[in-house]
């Protein structure tokens, strides 16, 4: 990378990015990162900052026009046909490893190779296979993908498939827009004495990085965090269980980041939000809780709270008098 890039730790008012983007950079499993937002929100420099960061400091971006060959990497066959041995011509996902793999409008990316990339980005392995030839390559990138909501939405199969996901909004506070139009114009200025100042900050965010990534394994998960990672994704009304998974590698990945000793609840609080965000679904109670409530026969009392309903008052029939019986008339 010899762009002068913006110091990931000088970025104003851009907390939920940096812990999600530092997340991923910790866990690179947790299937990426999802930035949605307006132009204009920084959203390609925090990335690039990101990518500094990391020991191999290596930033790929992913073009929309870029073919499966160009991004999976392909097999000469000829070659293997006549000397036996397969001939890899890598692609961007070879390029991208111990990296970032940046995919700007990630929403307009056909998806198939959407699907390829989130494959890749969870399982950290890339593999390729032509008639019968095949090639795998280890593939660990931080995938950063990023979208303007007013250009189109990715199909929900998709965005479940996204670890995290962060949504940016325009920022209409005139003092945080102050600091961070006077940290891009001291940046432009001078990048050279910009990034000085941020420079000890820097290195310092990088160690903890890699000291985070190597405390990952052992840190474990009492009762106290399964419950609350179920019970949020149970209120959420998620599909399937890939939400509570995530979160659980989220909630550890942070507590890996502040150097904790085990993952705790509040690990799990503060990082809820990005991993439902873009699953949760909102005003209908979950199918589950539906179908239980059906299986419970409900009694008649309930019932007659339900709608409204008050029995009549019993009627003492030996205290009616002069009650003549009903006799047909005789013809």
């Amino acid at each position: 990378m010899n762009d002068i890039l913006f110091p990931f730790t000088a970025l104003v008012a851009q907390e939920p990015l940096q812990q999600a983007l530092l997340l991923a950079a910790v866990d690179p499993a947790l299937g990426g990162v999802l930035v949605s937002g307006p132009r204009g929100t920084a959203k390609s420099t925090a990335a690039r900052a990101l990518a500094e960061l990391l020991p191999e400091s290596c930033f790929v971006t992913l073009p929309l026009g870029a073919s499966e060959e160009q991004l999976i990497g392909s097999l000469d066959l000829e070659t293997a046909l006549r000397d036996g041995g397969v001939h890899f011509s890598p692609g961007l996902l070879s390029k991208a490893h111990e990296g970032v793999l940046y995919v700007d409008e990630v929403n307009l990316l056909p998806n198939q190779l959407v699907d390829q990339l989130l494959d890749v980005a969870a399982s950290g392995v890339n593999l390729i296979e032509r008639d019968g030839i095949s090639h795998r390559h280890d593939a660990r990138f931080v995938l950063i993908g990023t979208m303007n909501p007013e250009e189109g939405e990715l199909r929900p199969q998709l965005l479940d498939r996204f670890g995290l996901a962060v949504e940016l909004q325009n920022c209409f506070d005139a003092n945080v827009r102050r600091e961070i139009v006077k940290a891009r114009l001291a940046f432009d200025a001078n990048p050279d004495a910009f990034r000085s100042r941020f420079a000890a900050q820097q290195e310092a965010l990088a160690q903890k990085l890699l000291r985070a990534r190597s405390t990952l394994p052992a840190l474990e998960f009492d009762e106290s965090v399964h419950a609350r990672v179920s019970e949020l994704c149970i209120e959420a009304n998620v599909d399937g269980l890939r939400a509570d998974l995530v979160m659980l590698r989220a909630a550890r990945a942070l507590a890996a980041l502040e150097e904790a000793d085990a993952v705790r609840v509040d690990h799990v609080e503060r990082i809820a939000e990005a991993v439902l965000l873009h699953r949760r679904k909102v005003g209908n109670e979950p199918s589950g809780k539906r179908e239980q409530e059906k299986q419970q026969p409900q009694s008649q009392d309930t019932d007659e709270a339900n709608f409204g309903y008050m029995p009549p008052e019993p009627v003492d029939i030996t205290a009616v008098k002069n009650v003549r019986p009903l006799t047909s008339k005789k013809s």
